[in-house]
């Protein structure tokens, strides 16, 4: 039974066609199947006769190999496999088909799926000394024909169940040719020898987090004496000292964190501070404990400054925070912050 799509013209039911096979595509598929064959002897030799397949996929493009095992290949258990896989295929090994019934079959010694269902009689596929499968599919007529193998992908897909994603032939070539590209590309770029490569990435990346560390301890001292200026500059309103001022910070933490650092230096007061967070206005405000109790209330500060700059939210009597739409309303947004405190101020004194 085959599926068609009719991409010119109409027949009709009686009438007869010609199937014609591609070739090169069939040639393809039939050495990505046969590797999967290869790739499970080679997976039970390296990992434990336990390994048996739960699934597979094959095109002309690669081929997919879903097999029982509990762990993670290492990079030597895959380059074992690899190389096993690689050398049964450079034996040219003959793979024949033969068929005879299930009981035949298992008596000879040839795997199957537990899962599957067998008719009375199954074919057998045997690859040389090394592989000795039931199987109904395409294959080569000697593991030579498959070319190389290269293994590309490895993962977990379920519980004690892993996938290993390989291609072969013209396949493998292209994969590798494209390897090679990226690796000359680097080289060039780094002005190293492919030999001195890692090397030479991993002295950068030494480099970038040493600037990395100095960036962070050069942003604490200005951020130290930005601390510094914010509390000195503070303002007053009947006797309650506060800081409305926007400041730089990469997220809302590190604004968060900000005003808690001013909080505690003044030791007793209102903090708002605002920032311009990928395009969009962020405000936080905190108070003192000791002022919550004469009714300040930082949720409904920032939310009044919040709202200034097309936005909203709250929190917290003692720290909330919120956001606005545009950051180039940030300005106007603390004038009605420095409002918000003012009136209740205003109520504390009623």
């Amino acid at each position: 039974m085959h599926e068609v799509v009719v991409e010119k013209g109409s027949f009709t039911v009686g009438e007869q066609v010609l199937a014609e096979v591609d070739d090169e595509i069939r040639a393809a598929t039939a050495a990505n199947h046969s590797a999967t064959h290869l790739l499970h002897a080679a997976l039970r030799a390296v990992l434990g006769s336990h390994v048996q397949q739960a699934g597979s996929a094959v095109d002309s493009e690669r081929l997919r190999f879903d097999f029982s095992h509990h762990t993670a290949l290492t990079r030597q258990q895959l380059d074992e496999v690899e190389a096993m896989v690689n050398r049964w295929v450079l034996r040219n090994l003959p793979v024949n088909v033969s068929y005879g019934s299930i009981d035949e079959a298992k008596k000879q010694g040839a795997m199957a799926l537990f899962d599957e269902k067998y008719g009375h009689t199954v074919r057998m596929v045997r690859m040389g000394d090394v592989s000795f499968e039931l199987c109904g599919g395409t294959h080569v007529s000697k593991t030579g024909d498959i070319g190389m193998v290269k293994i590309v992908a490895e993962g977990g897909i379920a519980a004690g169940v892993r996938r290993i994603e390989a291609v072969t032939g013209m396949g493998a070539l292209e994969y590798v040719r494209h390897s090679r590209n990226i690796i000359e590309q680097l080289a060039e770029m780094l002005k190293s020898s492919e030999d001195e490569l890692a090397a030479k990435v991993e002295r950068l990346l030494s480099e970038l987090h040493s600037g990395e560390k100095e960036i962070a301890k050069l942003r604490a001292r200005l951020a130290q004496s930005s601390l510094d200026n914010l509390v000195t500059g503070a303002s007053n309103v009947g006797g309650v000292k506060f800081v409305a001022a926007e400041v730089e910070a990469v997220d809302v933490d590190e604004l968060r964190g900000i005003a808690d650092m001013v909080r505690d230096k003044l030791g007793s007061g209102i903090v708002l501070l605002a920032a311009g967070i990928g395009g969009k206005a962020s405000f936080v405000a905190t108070i003192t404990r000791d002022l919550l109790g004469l009714g300040y209330n930082a949720g409904a500060i920032v939310k009044q400054a919040a709202v200034a700059a097309g936005g909203g939210g709250g929190g917290r009597a003692d720290m909330a925070q919120a956001g606005g739409k545009d950051a180039s309303l940030i300005g106007a947004a603390l004038d009605a912050g420095v409002k918000a405190i003012e009136s209740q101020r205003a109520k504390t004194n009623g």
